[in-house]
C-alpha cells in the first residue's frame, strides 16, 4: 500500500511553483490535533455522534474526537467506520466493480457522476480502505465550506476547496490553481483525487461531464495535449443508487428551475440535503471503476483542435459512466410509466411497480408545483439512466 504524504510533497513540478495552495489545500499531520480540538467544540460534533454511535456517552465522543492524530486517520478510522454504519443501516447492501482495472501503486483522477452531496466521496473512500488502496483526496465546494465545524471537517476529510464564484478574472485565475493543484496531488504526491464531473448533483438523472472540468484541468498541462491527460490517470466513476438520495428535493428544485426563474438555496439547505442522504433509505449501491482512459487518447489527438480533443474526451468518460450503471427494477418501471410502454417489463414485477407508484406519490404528494408535471421529473430522474444506457441494450 501506498504511504499518504501527510505534509507538503517533496517533489514540486514546475507548474506548482508559481501557485500557494495553503487556502485550498487539505490539513497536514501536525494541524490535526487542534483542528479536531475546534471540532469537538461544536455541538454538531456531538449531534452527528449520537447518530452514528448512540451507545457512547459524551466523554467517550470527545475522547475518540481528540484521539484522532491525522487527515488519514481520520479517513480511514473515524470516518471509515461512520460511513460502514450509514450504508449497513440505510441500505440493502453496497457492491463494487472495477477496482481489479487499477494499481495500488499509482495515482488516479476519479471522474464521478454526482448523485449524493457526501456520500458518492465517501462510499469510493471505504472501497478504497477496505482493498487496501490508499484513500483520495476530495474536492468540495466553497458554498458548502462554511466557516466552523464544516470546514474543519472537510480538510480533516482530506477535501480541498473549489471556489464557485469571483468576477471572470478571478474565476479564470481559480481555475488555474485549482488545476495546478490536482495535477500536483497526482503527480507529485501520488495520490488520487475524486472529483464531480459537473457542478452540484443531477437533478434529472442525466449524468454528463462539463467540458469546462476538462479545459481545467488542461490549463495546467506542460506537456501536448495525450501527454498533459496521461498523467492525470483519468477514470470514470459510476455511483448507483437504487433510490436516489433526496429525490424529493431534486424535483422540486428541479420543477422551480422549469419555471424559467434562477433557483436560490435556502439558508441551510445543503446541509439538510446531507442530512438526507445520510437517513434516507438507499436500496442497493453499486460503484463502478471504469477502465483508466489511456489508450483512447492516441484517437482522440487526431481530432483537429482542442476542442474537438476535449468533446472526444467528455464522450468517452460519459460512455462508461453510463454503461457502467448498474439498473434496478425502478429505473425500467420509470421508463415505461414515463413513455406509457411495457418495452421493459420483463426487468420487474407487477407489485414492484406498484410499490414504485406509492413510493412516487408518498414523494410527490407535498411538493409545490402541478402533480403531474411533479410526477415527470420524478419518473425522469429515475428514467435517465435508462435512456443514456439504451444503446447497449438494443
Amino acid at each position: 500500500m501506498k504511504l499518504y504524504i501527510s505534509g507538503p510533497a517533496k517533489k514540486i513540478s514546475d507548474f506548482a511553483k508559481n501557485f500557494d495552495f495553503e487556502n485550498l489545500r487539505p490539513y497536514y499531520d501536525h494541524e490535526a490535533p487542534e483542528a479536531m480540538k475546534r471540532m469537538v467544540s461544536y455541538d454538531t460534533y456531538y449531534q452527528a455522534m449520537a447518530y452514528l454511535w448512540p451507545q457512547i456517552s459524551k466523554e467517550e465522543a470527545l475522547e475518540k474526537g481528540l484521539q484522532t492524530k491525522s487527515p488519514y486517520e481520520f479517513q480511514t478510522k473515524f470516518m471509515s467506520e461512520a460511513i460502514w454504519k450509514i450504508v449497513n443501516s440505510t441500505s440493502d447492501g453496497l457492491t463494487w466493480s472495477g477496482l481489479d482495472k487499477l494499481d495500488r501503486n499509482k495515482s488516479y483522477l476519479f471522474i464521478a457522476n454526482h448523485r449524493d452531496i457526501l456520500l458518492d466521496s465517501a462510499i469510493l473512500q471505504i472501497i478504497l480502505d477496505k482493498e487496501d488502496f490508499e484513500t483520495s483526496e476530495i474536492t468540495f465546494g466553497s458554498n458548502l465550506m462554511e466557516k466552523g465545524f464544516i470546514t474543519d471537517f472537510g480538510r480533516m476529510n482530506r477535501m480541498f476547496t473549489v471556489k464557485r464564484e469571483g468576477t471572470v478574472k478571478e474565476l479564470y485565475d481559480i481555475s488555474c490553481q485549482l488545476s495546478a493543484y490536482i495535477r500536483h496531488v497526482i503527480v507529485d504526491k501520488n495520490t488520487s483525487v475524486w472529483i464531480a464531473q459537473r457542478n452540484g448533483r443531477t437533478k434529472d438523472g442525466n449524468d454528463l461531464t462539463q467540458t469546462g472540468l476538462l479545459k481545467m484541468l488542461n490549463i495546467s498541462g506542460q506537456k501536448n495535449f495525450i501527454e498533459n491527460f496521461k498523467e492525470l490517470n483519468i477514470v470514470p466513476l459510476t455511483i448507483s443508487f437504487e433510490y436516489e438520495p433526496c429525490d424529493d428535493l431534486k424535483v422540486q428544485e428541479a420543477y422551480l428551475s422549469s419555471l424559467h426563474t434562477k433557483y436560490v438555496k435556502a439558508p441551510g439547505e445543503d446541509l439538510n440535503s446531507i442530512l438526507t442522504g445520510i437517513k434516507q433509505p438507499k436500496g442497493k449501491i453499486h460503484l463502478a471503476f471504469g477502465k483508466p482512459i489511456q489508450e483512447e487518447l492516441l484517437m482522440i489527438d487526431k481530432a483537429p483542435n482542442d476542442n474537438e480533443k476535449i468533446k472526444l474526451l467528455v464522450a468517452s468518460i460519459d460512455k462508461q459512466i453510463h454503461l457502467n450503471y448498474k439498473l434496478n427494477a425502478v429505473n425500467y418501471i420509470a421508463y415505461d410509466l414515463l413513455n406509457d410502454t411495457n418495452v421493459f417489463e420483463n426487468n420487474y414485477t407487477t407489485l414492484e411497480k406498484e410499490n414504485f407508484m406509492a413510493y412516487m406519490h408518498t414523494k410527490t404528494k407535498d411538493l409545490k408545483g402541478e402533480p403531474e408535471i411533479l410526477k415527470n421529473l420524478f419518473m425522469t430522474l429515475y428514467a435517465n439512466s435508462i435512456v443514456n444506457k439504451l444503446p447497449s441494450l438494443k
